[in-house]
């Protein structure tokens, strides 16, 4: 599914082409993808308004609008689910998105995408619009979010507050990385980089770890994250492609093994990464 990279590539997209344009209609039709909302609700509480900025924490993503008498107006939350994009048509006729890096129809063609992947719309006055597509039907659109039970964005957090949230605690490393109340964005993929890059087992307690190690951590995932967003999503990450059977470790050559760890498949290199 989008990770921390991904639903910064789509928040990027919003603020790079989306921000400042009246709203003057909104397909909230999708009692699903909408939920709690009724139907036309989500439309009431925005056609009129503007998003003004476009935010994330983890893997959460959100949008401030234009108030009444100079306040500010509802937060339009946006959650990719597992193969969401966010695609944007500027006025000038031009395609912006960014998301999941879905595999054939990425919604950028309306020929070749089914109109009801289009789970959500914004209408904008200038003709251009903001689209959630979403081929799955797993995203969530919603007003004022809640964000109480998110820890931290992994992409911000610093490395003191990182060692203290992470370091503790007999919970295996990569079930402590993946816990959003931690640390908010680390998913699948970007936690196994990342422990891949800092030479770490993915099984041992995370409270075991060292300052030093923690630190190291930190700054692979940190790397790991940057490198994601710079070249298009966590898949590009340096180990992901040896994430099968039969594939060696891109670095020194071992076999690579994996498991179940927190409850997720979980790859890891033989020879550097092993207790």
């Amino acid at each position: 599914m989008p990770e921390l990279p991904e639903v910064e590539l789509a928040r990027s997209t919003i603020e790079e082409a989306a921000l400042g344009r009246t709203i003057v209609d909104v397909d909230d039709a999708d009692d699903w993808v909408c939920r709690p909302h009724a139907p036309g609700q989500i439309r009431s509480a925005l056609v009129g308004r503007s998003l003004v900025a476009a935010h994330r924490r983890g893997k959460t993503m959100w949008c401030d609008t234009t108030g009444d008498d100079g306040g500010d107006g509802p937060q339009l939350g946006l959650h990719l689910g597992m193969s969401g994009r966010v695609i944007v048509r500027t006025a000038d006729d031009r395609t912006v998105h960014g998301g999941d890096p879905v595999r054939g129809a990425d919604g950028t063609d309306a020929s070749v995408a089914k109109p009801e992947w289009y789970r959500f719309t914004l209408t904008f006055d200038d003709g251009g619009s903001l689209r959630l597509f979403d081929k799955r039907r797993l995203g969530r659109v919603r007003l004022d979010p809640d964000l109480d039970d998110l820890g931290p964005d992994a992409g911000e957090i610093g490395v003191a507050e990182f060692r203290e949230r992470v370091g503790r605690g007999t919970a295996p490393l990569k079930a402590r990385m993946l816990d959003q109340s931690t640390l908010a964005g680390v998913g699948n993929l970007l936690a196994d980089e990342t422990l891949w890059q800092a030479k770490e087992d993915p099984h041992r307690p995370a409270g075991e770890l060292s300052e030093d190690e923690l630190t190291a951590l930190h700054r692979a995932l940190r790397a790991a994250t940057r490198a994601a967003i710079r070249h298009g999503g966590v898949h590009t990450g340096e180990v992901i492609g040896s994430r099968k059977k039969g594939q060696r470790c891109p670095r020194c050559g071992a076999a690579m093994a994996t498991g179940q760890v927190g409850g997720r498949t979980t790859w890891w290199c033989t020879a550097e990464q092993q207790g």
